[in-house]
């Protein structure tokens, strides 16, 4: 197989299991992640982490850009039984495709880590299969979520937040993989990333406990080609999501969620750190 269709072949892997980290995130905030099943779910959402994390590595190894975009996830919404029916199917399917590919690779790496997505994916089915027979059917009939209570502009104001907050995820986790093997900074920036994921966590639980789906919709990804352009490019966002996060921190609603401010509290510090960090990466030669 030639490096452009490995790659390509790599890269929509990658969407697929972009697609399942968004939905049992998004599964697991609506049911709350203190629940059984929310915990679960949060756990098969981390484990699909990797996933993507091992497919991007490659990817950027390659010499690859990697593809943020995550596939269509198709599942049936119509209760918990037939989401996680769905989930089994979705898992299902992965384990011959994943298989597959690894016949048709050479690289004994590459075909070591297609054959653990393919193997991990049979785990999670059967970890989604198992919920589901033990299921009451008071629970298998219902969906997760509870009726909103928060005005539709404050909602609104959280799902821009999390956009936000997504799309810097997604520019730290591009960097790291693309700039892996020519600076730390490549690796000092996918911690950064991990704490973009918790912040946006904190944002998103906030609007799915009132029974609404937080939209992962991503900004436009910055594709530098150099660590450098990289770095400044994370310093603005940084510098922009930590004003508009002081702003939206004094907003008259906001004052209202103390739970809130909390975690608003800690993103202000963590991002002030992060600024203070990138600000002096890039004054190295």
């Amino acid at each position: 197989m030639k490096k452009e269709e490995l790659i390509a072949m790599l890269n929509k892997d990658m969407a697929e299991e972009h697609a399942a980290i968004l939905r049992y995130l998004i599964h697991s905030y609506l049911e709350g992640e203190n629940t059984p099943l929310g915990a679960s779910l949060l756990s098969r959402a981390r484990e699909e982490m990797w996933h993507m994390h091992w497919l991007g590595m490659i990817i950027g190894k390659l010499g690859g850009e990697p593809n943020l975009t995550p596939a269509p996830y198709p599942y049936d919404p119509t209760n918990r039984a037939t989401i996680f029916k769905s989930y089994v199917d979705y898992e299902l399917k992965l384990i011959p495709h994943y298989n597959g590919e690894a016949d048709k690779v050479d690289d004994p790496h590459i075909k070591r880590v297609l054959q653990r997505e393919a193997w991990e994916s049979e785990y999670h089915a059967r970890k989604f299969q198992r919920i589901l027979d033990k299921m009451t059917p008071e629970q298998a009939e219902g969906l997760p979520g509870e009726e909103n209570e928060l005005p539709e502009g404050f909602i609104e104001r959280l799902q821009g937040l999390v956009a936000g907050k997504y799309t810097e995820m997604l520019q730290h986790i591009r960097s790291s993989w693309v700039f892996q093997q020519e600076s730390i900074v490549g690796w000092q920036l996918m911690d950064f990333a991990m704490t973009k994921m918790k912040q946006l966590a904190h944002l998103a639980e906030e609007i799915a406990e009132n029974g609404i789906t937080p939209r992962f919709d991503a900004g436009k990804i910055d594709l530098s080609a150099s660590v450098g352009a990289a770095l400044k490019k994370g310093l603005e966002d940084v510098r922009g999501a930590r004003e508009e996060h002081v702003t939206f921190q004094g907003e008259s609603e906001t004052q209202k969620h103390s739970g809130l401010l909390i975690e608003l509290d800690l993103a202000l510090k963590q991002e002030e750190y992060e600024a203070a960090e990138l600000e002096d990466w890039s004054k190295k030669p």
